[in-house]
């Protein structure tokens, strides 16, 4: 019997049943359709927590106080007060640093700002006037604040676009007076609408000075971050390695082992990112393919109770000239079509339901997520699913190959 023989025989024969073949390649649908859609929300994860990183730009630094964590239990690490005024002193010596371009110190807490009977729970960054120009922001209405503003710890504030629109509504909002912890502070600048930068949503922001933040707000003499920009690509590295030094002479440090900060670059904070999405993508990539073991050992099952039912056809086909390799092929065609056909449907439903999430995560959420249709998870789930139909339908179709026709014919 010809191959083409034996498909148009096995199609004929799950067209028969045709509701015993839609639910035996349910697990196989349903695993499918859970990797696709992991792996596409993993990878669109990825874009945008990439994407976000390279809007500060290639040559930015982080210098970050406390240890450097090297797992989740290590965050608490980074809370600490270890950088301080005579550290960005420091660094602002051309001396010690001479690539740094700009350098801004940085204190950020969340709070609840309030206007008449308005309020509006938002994120406070405390930063210097190069905020602007490190952070890409232009300022919609009103003007920045300005370094005199620094040193003399204005008490006015720059507000993002939602924040306005919450508080204000269509009233401007230059000149008004709102209050963030107890203490009023005068709107001189709305930014436009920005969306996500790096960490930080600037529509939903205030930027004070860091002076005040630390003075008014959180009551602390120390910063959360540095945030430092090189002079070009070409000297980020020197760079780095400057800031280190200083900071181990301002500190009293000797051996690098013992430094109480780290740094990072751009490219490492997108590294270990990178990292951490897609060993979750992968974690639970192979939970879902638990499912589709789950859908091999229905399908052997199923085939099994075909094999015993189709006993006479057995019987018969055997009578009339099949033989066992032609039994064998038929009913392994029919295992493969079935998880082939159940892998491409997944695949389809994964794509849409991952279509779907990007739009919710788009359009309601208002974050930059871009749909990615993984297609080597495509291809590797369906020659996967059609493998599984493979290695599990060999016993079954070992089991009606291997019948006897006198007694397949008797079978009743």
């Amino acid at each position: 019997m010809t191959i083409k023989h034996s498909l148009k025989t096995a199609v004929e024969g799950l067209r028969t049943h045709k509701s015993r073949s839609l639910l035996t390649i349910l697990g196989i649908v349903i695993g499918i359709t859970s990797i696709i859609l992991i792996i596409s929300v993993g990878d669109g994860a990825q874009n945008l927590i990439l994407g976000q990183i390279q809007g500060l730009g290639s040559k930015t630094i982080a210098v970050i106080p406390g240890r450097e964590p090297k797992g989740p239990t290590d965050i608490a690490q980074t809370l600490t007060t270890t950088l301080k005024e005579k550290d960005l002193a420091a660094l602002l010596k051309k001396e010690n640093a001479p690539t740094i371009k700009e350098i801004m110190p940085l204190v950020f807490s969340s709070g609840t700002a309030s206007y008449g009977a308005e309020t509006y729970s938002l994120t406070i960054l405390g930063v210097s006037e190069k905020a602007f120009s490190i952070f890409n922001l232009d300022v919609a209405e009103g003007n920045p604040f300005t370094e005199d503003d620094i040193k003399s710890q204005s008490d006015g504030i720059v507000i993002g676009s939602k924040v306005k629109t919450e508080l204000f509504g269509a009233s401007d909002a230059v000149g008004q007076k709102i209050k963030i912890k107890g203490k009023n502070f005068r709107v001189i600048g709305v930014l436009p609408l920005k969306g996500q930068v790096s960490f930080f949503n600037f529509d939903e922001i205030a930027l004070v000075p860091y002076t005040t933040a630390q003075q008014y707000i959180l009551g602390i003499k120390y910063f959360n971050r540095f945030i430092v920009e090189a002079d070009s690509d070409e000297t980020v590295s020197r760079t780095v390695s400057d800031i280190k030094s200083t900071l181990r002479e301002s500190h009293g440090i000797t051996d690098p082992e013992k430094d109480d900060f780290f740094v990072q670059t751009s490219a490492d904070i997108a590294k270990t990112l990178g990292n951490i999405t897609s060993i979750l993508t992968l974690l639970l990539t192979s939970i879902a393919a638990i499912s589709l073991l789950v859908g091999g050992i229905g399908i052997m099952n199923i085939m099994l109770v075909a094999v015993t039912e189709r006993t006479r056809e057995i019987g018969l086909r055997k009578a009339l000239g099949a033989t066992g390799r032609d039994i064998l092929t038929q009913f392994l065609l029919e295992a493969v079509i079935l998880t082939g056909l159940g892998g491409l449907i997944g695949i389809i439903l994964g794509a849409s339901f991952s279509f779907g999430v990007s739009i919710i995560l788009s359009k309601v959420l208002g974050l930059n997520w871009m749909f990615v249709f993984p297609v080597s998870a495509a291809i590797i789930g369906l020659s996967v699913s059609a493998l599984v139909g493979l290695v599990f339908g060999i016993y079954p179709a070992r089991q009606a190959s291997q019948k006897s026709p006198i007694e397949a014919l008797r079978y009743e």
